[in-house]
């Protein structure tokens, strides 16, 4: 067989910012060959500057988060609070209240980012949603029951919103199996029906238990209010695990965009591929329920603005959402502090107030 078919490169990136599909004497570009390509695509000053542009709104959104609240600092009160050694009221705000509260929303914006993207393109559906597709429904009935019934092992949550949505992901493939393979409206159809099922159980398990609904209602809204570095330590670890791993993923992704025929002729195993790639886009999402509850929309709208800014190469959209995911996490929850203070909002209606216009939009563009 001619060598250049059996390349696993792919051919350079066009100017709109999809992957160009092989031509007819095969794949051209070779692993050697791809980055003298990229070096000549305009689109890179572009990416460059949007990923320094994402850097810097970052750190100002987490320099405001550190000094906007109910109680007001200044830059120099920080900065003291941050590197100084003397104990004060700024102190205690600054690393008991608000850096873990900065560190929650950076993780939980690249999780979510990084889970949308992996989904979006094992799906091959740009509606594709941890938040809609069931894996956080998975993730959020295994939470509500352990924070109902067994709170006193609390400390297991982030493990076991985990296996709840792994175990969302295999029962939506599952339904979705036929033929020796899955297709991704099956995929999308049997999500949102699981995805209904599982908020009917969560629904049900708080009306027999109301008496308790008060402790997870913050949690179900999504919220950061309250957490500090116990739930850092719990979540950051999965999160960085699979985000890691999410960012070697960049090749099989763009294998994906040449589409399943093309992809399988390359030699992408597409069942195992897909169910790896839908296992760490659910841990990544479980991970984020188990902390700050149900937020939504993230990873569907970030993946999208995320390719307007930089195409569709996964190697560079992977950093990008995970860098303007977290910038909008904690952009929304410092408004949610700030609009209505000192009363809080949750993190996730903010974002649901931006995001849900987004999807109709989305919706409408798709059909």
């Amino acid at each position: 067989m001619d060598d250049r078919v059996n390349t696993p490169a792919l051919a350079s990136e066009g100017r709109g910012g999809a992957i160009e599909s092989p031509g007819p004497g095969g794949v051209r570009a070779t692993s050697a060959s791809v980055p003298r390509v990229l070096s000549r695509d305009p689109r890179q000053w572009r990416r460059l500057l949007t990923m320094s542009g994402g850097v810097v709104a970052l750190l100002t959104v987490g320099a405001f988060s550190l000094c906007w609240g109910s109680a007001s600092l200044s830059s120099q009160e920080v900065w003291s609070s941050l590197f100084g050694v003397e104990e004060t009221v700024a102190t205690h705000i600054v690393w008991t209240l608000r850096l873990p509260r900065l560190l929650l929303g950076i993780l939980v914006g690249m999780s979510l980012a990084l889970s949308g993207v992996l989904l979006q393109a094992v799906m091959q559906n740009p509606l594709a949603d941890p938040g809609i597709i069931g894996v956080s429904a998975g993730a959020g009935l295994v939470a509500v029951i352990l924070l109902i019934l067994f709170p006193h092992v609390s400390g297991w949550l982030p493990a076991a919103a985990a296996f709840g949505g792994l175990g969302a992901a295999l029962c939506i493939y599952a339904l979705a199996w036929r033929d020796g393979g899955v297709s991704p409206l099956r995929v999308i159809l049997a999500g949102v029906a699981v995805n209904t099922f599982l908020a009917s159980l969560m629904g049900l398990l708080m009306l027999l238990y109301s008496e308790r609904v008060p402790a997870v209602l913050g949690w179900m809204a999504g919220s950061l209010n309250g957490r500090s570095w116990p739930h850092v330590q719990l979540l950051w670890p999965y999160a960085c695990g699979a985000g890691a791993l999410t960012c070697c993923t960049a090749r099989f992704l763009n294998l994906l965009l040449l589409g399943e025929e093309r992809a399988a002729a390359l030699g992408l195993r597409l069942t195992r591929v897909r169910l790896t790639l839908s296992a760490l886009a659910a841990i990544l999402a479980a991970g984020v329920v188990s902390i700050g509850g149900l937020i939504g929309f993230v990873g569907l709208v970030i993946p999208h603005f995320c390719r307007l800014l930089v195409g569709a190469d996964h190697r560079f959209l992977l950093p990008a959402a995970v860098i303007i995911g977290a910038t909008l996490v904690v952009s929304a929850d410092l408004v949610a502090r700030l609009v209505f203070a000192p009363l809080e909002l949750p993190v996730g209606a903010v974002l649901a107030l931006l995001g849900a216009p987004y999807f109709l939009w989305l919706l409408r563009k798709e059909g």
